[in-house]
């Protein structure tokens, strides 16, 4: 990981992140511990071997808890772990999600709402179990993940595509809601971020050409290219933003 910028304030900064140990959140646990943050993280695989990985890179171990955030026991005693361990959380990143493809004829109730848990669910209550925190602090940053594939109107998962889109607008609610508290929150939306999991399950070298060829940027997305916009958003960088929806995806899509 290189280190393009430096935000003073996450020096020893609590951070609390999803889905911490691996694939995106995995590069976002490096990004934060490389500024010096104070961070843990939850994840429902066992994540102690890089754990321990990133103590001795940088002499500043980040806390892991392992558990399963659609439990939403374990994800507010998680929460309360890591202030207790690192003091009030200021920063949250909601980034755990579950893209499975599925067709709309094949759901079922139950595949319904453990997609809506995960997508949706556990990032509503993780947003309330860190008010406290936050309130003793003083101020916070929520970051709560998206996609743009609900900005696309991508086929073949529509219940993650409708989680993307209830994410911006409880985002929004959530901004307007907290904000008087010195509280922000924000979205980020990545776009086709070549994780482990996309290589293995779902990039061919015909649809990833075919994505590439929308970008303004052409060229692939990686882990590390999501670190510098959320550590943009959790530091009082960007104290005067918030209700917003960040895209880092090259270029697929156009806001404003």
């Amino acid at each position: 990981m290189s280190k393009i910028a430096t935000f003073h304030d996450l020096d020893g900064a609590s951070v609390f992140i999803t889905g911490g140990g691996s694939g995106i959140g995995a590069s976002l646990t490096e990004g934060f511990l490389a500024q010096g943050a104070k961070v843990a993280f939850i994840g429902r695989s066992d994540a102690s071997e890089f754990a321990r990985e990133m103590g001795e890179a940088y002499g500043n171990p980040p806390l892991f808890i392992q558990g399963d955030i659609t439990d939403t026991h374990v994800l507010r005693a998680a929460i309360e772990q890591a202030g207790e361990a690192h003091g009030p959380i200021t920063a949250l990143v909601n980034n755990a999600a579950n893209d499975k493809r599925h067709k709309t004829e094949d759901v079922d109730p139950d595949f319904y709402d453990w997609m809506m848990a995960i997508n949706l669910k556990a990032y509503f209550f993780a947003c309330q179990a860190v008010l406290p925190q936050m309130r003793e602090a003083g101020f916070g940053s929520i970051i709560n993940f998206s996609s743009i594939s609900y900005m696309m109107g991508n086929a073949g998962y529509p219940i993650y595509t409708a989680a993307n889109s209830g994410i911006n607008g409880m985002t929004r609610s959530l901004a307007r809601e907290f904000g008087p508290e010195g509280i922000r929150v924000n979205a980020l939306a990545p776009g086709w971020v070549l994780t482990q999991k996309q290589k293995e399950l779902w990039v061919t070298e015909e649809g990833l050409q075919a994505h590439i060829d929308r970008q303004c940027l052409k060229d692939t997305l990686d882990p590390d290219d999501m670190i510098h916009g959320v550590l943009f958003l959790a530091s009082q960088t960007s104290k005067m933003m918030t209700g917003q929806a960040v895209v880092i995806d090259g270029g697929v899509v156009v806001t404003g």
